[in-house]
């Protein structure tokens, strides 16, 4: 056994987890052996018996269980031709407007974000139908590469949140709750994308023109055109209201939203064996990164917890004597400066067990904090060098669109999302208000 003071413990578990993933080790083995030498530097053979607990620990929360169903259920409805169906919804409603596929994109994004739960079914859905049709009208390339990404980021706050499901499970918070907590903020940003695409549009007119008058259709076609939204709308308000009402668990709510997705896709004459093979493949393969992860960080964080390392960041706050909101702004710094080199796996599973108990300590609401955690990891996903969307859109973008474009398509964008977290910081009540009155 080694006597090491919690500062030293700190330095040790992060640059040995650091180092690790420097050389290419995957997150899950970083974590996992650095957290398994500090256990056995400072207690020897009983310390690995931590991982047996935190690994039993870990598996049996009800709450994981739907984790895989609602990723089967965004990837069945991703292979539904649900997109398709609802860009040509938009383009019959907005197309005649300055910017309206831009701002139908918005939309349709925030939608397939309350169906998916995850940022990469937008981008790359969108990517692959709306980008290529947009540029042939004439669009701004810069423009709609970057409300297609923004928009696709949505799918971290809008409920289900495959990230709030995370953040739950690690913080022991309701699901429902922060899931009513997400709604409001999400609403909000896809507004600001909207005015930000009329208003860009409105100034410059050819950056996003409207149709052609040979392709714009009357009201009645305009009318039936809202078909599309009867069946993805049902399922969202169905499993939403499951879990926000109370009627279900987020477990429950998840196999009904699996089962309504996998009705649509039948009625769409979608359901073939192909399709069940993919999405069954891709539901396994992310569940078993995310298992693999879970694992690992509940383990790091129980040993770090453990050996007196969660005193480190309260210490350094009584020793420098900040504000509680100054504390605030650093963590959402760390989380900025770390979404240029991290994923949002590895970012929630190292920060949130050790954040949280001080953000909750400092008292202030969790699940305000939790609405300013994803915002961040939106911004995460939009931020150069290694933002997750950049690459999404680069592998779906047509060669016209450059790289170079795409990083500076983001830029607006990650600026209209720190707008929105400012936002939520400087009135908490637009992220507690609904949850206040349905909890």
């Amino acid at each position: 056994m080694v006597d090491l003071d919690p500062a030293a413990i700190t330095g040790i578990m992060f640059a040995s987890m650091l180092v690790l993933m420097i050389m290419g080790a995957p997150l899950a083995f970083a974590l996992m052996i650095s957290g398994a030498g500090a256990a056995f530097l400072i207690f020897g053979d009983g310390g690995l018996d931590l991982l047996v607990a935190s690994a039993y620990g870990a598996m049996d929360n009800f709450l994981l269980v739907s984790l895989p169903l609602f990723i089967f259920m965004g990837l069945v409805l991703e292979r539904s031709g649900i997109t398709d169906d609802l860009f040509g919804m938009i383009h019959k409603l907005m197309g005649g407007l300055p910017g309206g596929l831009g701002i139908g994109t918005v939309l349709i994004c925030a939608l397939i974000a309350a169906m998916a739960g995850v940022s990469g079914a937008a981008t790359v859905s969108l990517g692959i139908i709306a980008l290529p049709a947009m540029l042939k009208r004439g669009y701004d390339k810069r423009l709609v590469t970057g409300t297609i990404m923004a928009g696709g980021a949505l799918g971290f706050l809008i409920p289900p949140s495959v990230l709030m499901i995370i953040y739950a499970f690690l913080a022991r918070e309701s699901v429902g709750k922060l899931f009513a907590a997400g709604v409001v903020p999400g609403l909000m940003l896809a507004g600001i994308y909207i005015l930000y695409v009329l208003i860009r549009c409105r100034l410059r007119p050819e950056m996003g023109p409207p149709a052609p008058a040979s392709e714009r259709v009357s009201g009645l076609e305009k009318i039936k055109a809202l078909r599309s939204l009867i069946a993805p709308g049902l399922l969202v308000t169905t499993v939403l209201g499951c879990i926000i009402g109370g009627v279900t668990s987020p477990s429950e709510a998840s196999a009904i939203g699996a089962f309504g997705a996998l009705a649509i896709a039948a009625m769409r004459g979608r359901l073939d064996w192909p399709t069940l093979q993919y999405v069954m493949l891709s539901t396994t393969k992310l569940m078993g990164m995310l298992m693999w992860i879970t694992l690992a960080a509940v383990f790091f964080s129980k040993v770090y917890v453990g050996l007196g390392g969660g005193f480190v960041v309260a210490d350094l706050i009584d020793d420098f004597n900040v504000s509680p909101m100054v504390v605030i702004l650093f963590m959402l710094s760390v989380y900025f400066l770390l979404g240029m080199f991290l994923d949002d796996f590895a970012i929630i599973f190292i920060t949130v067990p050790i954040f949280v108990p001080i953000v909750r300590d400092l008292g202030f609401d969790t699940t305000w904090f939790a609405v300013l955690f994803v915002l961040s990891m939106q911004s995460a996903y939009l931020t150069p060098p290694f933002g997750y969307n950049l690459f999404y859109m680069r592998s779906v973008a047509p060669p016209q669109v450059t790289i170079n474009d795409i990083y500076f398509a983001a830029l607006p964008f990650v600026a209209l999302q720190i707008l929105g977290l400012a936002l939520v910081v400087m009135f908490p009540q637009i992220a507690l208000w609904l949850p206040s009155v349905l909890f």
